[in-house]
């Protein structure tokens, strides 16, 4: 009950402050391409079902037809508007609409396309007695995904291979320890991210870096990735 109150107060005073620049921004997204402002995505909800997540349009109309959920930085399908979005994660502003409605929260697992959360193992399926959130610890811990898949032969199948085993890891761990203080830090250390603030917090200690991650994603052979998207 306060973790909900909290969202709802927090989401309110939210969306009254950003509202300027979300006028903005949907403008902006209305110049630069042919298309709705808003992106409407099939996300799986808490406990099974599954929801419309919101978020500002940062590619192409039909970009879903030509290419995967997975979006790599130097992605072509991605608008200019759509860059700026993303960098400072401005796209994601909708989603405090989400947060009103009761299908997210602030903080909690990221929401994830319906068909992979089919595969789940019954461990991982953990991460689904919450309801999903705008921010949590993966994010914060890889809060440039583009940037790591970027030049990805297959950007979907490198995500499987080595950012999904650890995404899943801290939101298993977000599981095991959520309350409303460890609420309160992801927020703070999310808005130092997006101000682009190093911050190390010790739930991240035992992460690849960046500049890990980026090796481990160049290095994966070609036949793997082939393999991992059939």
């Amino acid at each position: 009950m306060v973790k909900r109150l909290f969202d709802l107060s927090v989401a309110g005073a939210g969306l009254l402050a950003a509202a300027p620049v979300m006028l903005l921004l949907a403008c902006w997204i209305k110049l630069d391409s042919r298309g709705p402002v808003l992106y409407r995505g099939r996300r799986a909800a808490r406990g099974g079902g599954s929801f419309a997540m919101l978020k500002f349009r940062s590619m192409v109309t039909g970009a879903d037809r030509v290419g995967g959920p997975t979006t790599a930085g130097d992605d072509p399908r991605v608008t200019r508007s759509g860059r700026f979005a993303r960098r400072l994660k401005l796209d994601e502003l909708p989603q405090l609409i989400n947060v009103l409605r009761g299908e997210m929260s602030l903080v909690g697992p990221r929401p994830e396309v319906v068909d992979k959360v089919q595969r789940y193992s019954a461990e991982e399926l953990r991460v689904m007695t919450l309801r999903p959130g705008i921010t949590d610890w993966a994010s914060i811990w890889n809060s440039d995904e583009g940037g790591v898949l970027a030049g990805a032969a297959d950007a979907d199948a490198a995500y499987e291979a080595v950012i999904r085993p650890w995404k899943i890891r801290l939101q298993q761990r977000y599981v095991d320890g959520c309350s409303l203080r460890t609420d309160l830090r992801i927020l703070a250390c999310t808005v130092l991210r997006v101000a682009g603030k190093r911050v190390s917090p010790p739930e991240l200690a035992d992460c690849p870096t960046f500049e890990e991650l980026r090796r481990q994603v160049l290095a994966l052979p070609e036949q793997t990735a082939t393999r991992l998207a059939a």
